[in-house]
């Protein structure tokens, strides 16, 4: 156990004006307070703590952090109070010692909850003051370290947290030397296997490539003291974890992983880092496509650095990276390195975010993740998907820089821009081409949005979007859209029963009317009613109880029922039961057409075609056969205002039935050769068949296409979309409307030969 002079010597060896006395005070208060108490590995608890201020000693942070790395757990596990802890160390300290409290003090319903909350006290402490980050980390690390005294559940569990959050949280904060063992740590526990082999691997490695590591070393060395630049060479073996990362995502084996040894070149400045560059250029072959200059264009966690790969002695792949001192410093310890917090001035946000990029970008996306009531899984995936992937940068037409995360689309850049930009985004332009908005979008890639501000984000944008504020704002505005409609029908259907009964409904009925229904208020009814939740029987009734009306009863002719909620078969077709539903009020054609229903009367479905699985409702009109409709068709937004009487239909299929039912769906493709092909395979692969097609130019570039293809049931047909959807080029796939679906049905064959085709083959 460090002792208390070895642990102010240590903060003096890099800042000989530190508090004594406070570091004295916070070292014999928190060993006072943890008393006898003891830790899973049997060692003291105060071990803990005082290890926890080592690491931040390491860190070369000031003195309030190092006291807090002290005193962090004396609140949650002693009998310390924060009035306490301002009283004799100040508030400073104080408001950062409870604010790690909070974070553990939760007993929420599951696990996912707790983490969630957890991570969202932690950023909004964060967000207050990035020594909250720094001690927290510093925290993790030692727990990490004696983690082998945990039961194997729990040490997976933490493991697995450490992956997810604590890690990408430090490489966020640049810090990536605590990204690397944290994340090695967890590798090692979360997948051992493959963590021995890696490691077996990397130590015949380092033995293999001992000389070449050597001669390499003396060599740029030399050469560049050749050229006047004083360099430091050192050569570094990459992590586990990493490996395992780049064999994942480039799908090949260890033994073909080349590039496993690197070296840092860390000269005196900005322009020597450029003159290196050329130096190893022309002494060494480079490999094509992996030179990248993040001096000029930094990452979003301040990291500076030229990287290049080279092709050594033993045709060894080599990867250098090239940077100063300060540069290395930043790369090592992240925002720690900063000046400020060796002045004690961690607390001025306003000149830390003015300082380092990480923190003020961390805070912005903080305020994105904070904001709104999100539920707890959104949550977590929003703050995974922003503040843990990897980046690409992108311009604007004018030059404005947008980093996003890699995999991201021109919709995530529209709403990187501005969310009323995304709302109103139909296209973009990359590098001056139309392309998709399924395009996955490259670093220097220049984007054009193209906006009409008519237009609504479609619910399958959350397929395409990678940015969580990006799917945020779709679901978001798709929820209002819905709710929109769903009021507009509920408001259309209320005030048709009002007309039919020509009286009016005042503030005090509606909100009468509303609360008998069990809604809040008028507004929530009519969303109700438009969501089907409450149906048209039970409003009427309540209705008519509140307005005094006498309930009158319809007789019709209707179809023997075949079963006792009234459900009856029609002679046109047995995949059908129907069924009048109660609390009608009709219109004079709406009347004339139920008396016309009966055993025999023709049914149609619509030209968009039904699938099993769909919801159906069916139109009567006078002297015209019934028309089944998917819930979902734009067709029945119109009936709304007609005097046509609505009929209950449901799916009377048999088991083992393998019919083949005819839908219609459509889709935007990039106008370019093989498109045909790509789509017609993909619905191949999903075993649907086509019977029909459209194609017709909406732009130079685009074309629309109109399928009318056969399936087994709506999940299948799901299936056929989300594959589409995920086929490079198309975009807006979705079923189609009436009006696509009558382009289609105008083309139907009418069974007659062209002789034509009859005399060519002749």
């Amino acid at each position: 156990m460090m002792r208390q002079y070895e642990l102010v010597e240590r903060v003096q060896a890099y800042n000989p004006n530190a508090d004594e006395n406070l570091l004295n005070k916070a070292y014999v208060y928190a060993m006072q307070k943890h008393g006898s108490q003891k830790r899973a590995s049997g060692d003291p608890y105060f071990n803990h703590p005082l290890e926890v201020a080592a690491i931040l000693t390491e860190l070369k942070l000031d003195d309030a952090s190092i006291a807090v790395g002290l005193l962090h757990d004396t609140i949650e596990d002693t009998d310390a109070t924060r009035a306490e802890i301002d009283q004799l160390f100040g508030s400073e300290i104080g408001a950062i010692v409870d604010g790690l409290t909070k974070i553990e003090r939760l007993n929420l319903v599951s696990r996912e909850e707790a983490q969630a909350e957890n991570l969202r006290k932690l950023l909004l402490a964060i967000s207050q003051d990035v020594r909250v980050l720094l001690v927290k980390l510093a925290d993790r690390l030692h727990n990490m370290r004696t983690l082998q005294y945990m039961p194997p559940e729990k040490r997976t569990r933490i493991a697995q947290e450490t992956m997810d959050i604590y890690a990408p949280l430090a490489g966020r904060m640049g810090m990536q030397d605590m990204r690397n063992e944290l994340e090695d740590i967890s590798f090692k526990i979360l997948q051992p296997e493959h963590y021995d082999a890696i490691v077996a691997r990397l130590d015949e490695m380092q033995a293999e490539y001992r000389e070449t590591i050597s001669t390499i070393s003396t060599e740029l060395s030399e050469r560049l003291a050749a050229e006047g630049i004083t360099a430091r060479v050192k050569a570094r073996v990459k992590s586990p974890f990493s490996i395992f990362n780049k064999i994942e995502r480039k799908s090949i084996a260890l033994e073909q992983l080349s590039d496993m040894i690197g070296f840092r070149v860390i000269v005196g400045s900005p322009e020597e880092c450029y003159r290196t560059v050329g130096v190893v250029h022309t002494r060494w072959k480079v490999v094509p496509g992996r030179f990248k200059d993040y001096i000029s264009v930094p990452k979003h966690n301040d990291y500076q650095s030229i990287h290049t790969t080279i092709v050594g002695p033993g045709r060894q792949r080599v990867e250098l990276q090239i940077r100063t001192e300060e540069m290395d410093r930043v790369a090592e310890f992240g925002i720690a390195a900063h000046a400020l917090y060796k002045d004690g001035a961690s607390a001025d946000l306003s000149r830390i975010e003015n300082e380092s990029q990480a923190y003020g970008s961390l805070r912005q996306t903080i305020g994105h993740l904070t904001t709104g009531n999100s539920s707890t899984e959104d949550f977590l995936e929003y703050t995974k998907l922003e503040l843990f992937q990897d980046q690409v940068f992108c311009f604007t037409p004018r030059g404005r820089l947008i980093a996003l995360p890699r995999g991201a689309t021109p919709i995530d850049f529209a709403y990187a821009l501005h969310t009323d930009i995304g709302d109103t985004t139909v296209g973009a332009k990359i590098n001056g081409a139309i392309l998709p908005l399924v395009t996955q979008l490259r670093s220097g890639d220049e984007v054009e949005i193209i906006r009409d501000q008519n237009h609504v984000p479609p619910m399958n944008w959350l397929g395409i979007a990678a940015t969580g504020k990006a799917r945020a704002a779709i679901r978001r505005s798709v929820r209002h859209a819905a709710t929109q409609r769903a009021f507009a029908l509920g408001e259309h259907v209320l005030n048709m029963m009002l007309e039919r009964e020509g009286v009016m409904l005042d503030d005090s009925e509606a909100k009468a009317l509303a609360e008998a229904l069990n809604t809040a208020s008028r507004r929530d009814l009519l969303i109700a009613v438009g969501e089907g939740k409450i149906g048209s029987e039970p409003l009427g009734a309540e209705l008519a109880r509140i307005k005094g009306l006498r309930k009158r009863r319809r007789k019709l002719d209707l179809p023997v029922a075949d079963t006792a909620d009234g459900w009856f078969a029609l002679r046109a077709t047995d995949l059908f039961r129907f069924r009048v539903p109660g609390g009608q009020r009709s219109g004079s054609r709406a009347k004339a057409a139920l008396a016309q229903l009966d055993f025999h009367m023709p049914v149609t479905v619509s030209g968009e075609g039904v699938v099993p699985g769909d919801r159906l409702v069916g139109i009567l009109q006078p002297d015209t056969p019934m028309l089944v409709y998917p819930i979902h068709s734009e067709a029945l937004i119109d009936k709304h205002d007609s005097d046509v009487a609505w009929v209950d239909v449901r799916w009377n299929l048999k088991s083992g039935d393998d019919k083949l039912y005819p839908t219609v769906i459509t889709m935007e493709s990039v106008n370019r050769p093989g498109s045909l092909a790509q789509i017609s395979a993909a619905i191949a692969a999903c075993e649907a068949n086509i019977n029909n097609l459209v194609m017709r130019m909406i732009s130079p570039d685009f074309h629309q296409m109109i399928f009318e293809i056969e399936v087994r049931d709506l999940a299948q047909l799901t299936d056929v979309l989300a594959t589409l959807k995920r086929s490079p080029g198309l975009s807006a796939v979705q079923r189609a409307g009436i009006r696509e679906a009558s382009m289609i049905s105008t083309l139907e064959w009418d069974g007659k030969v062209d002789k034509r085709f009859i005399d060519d083959e002749r």
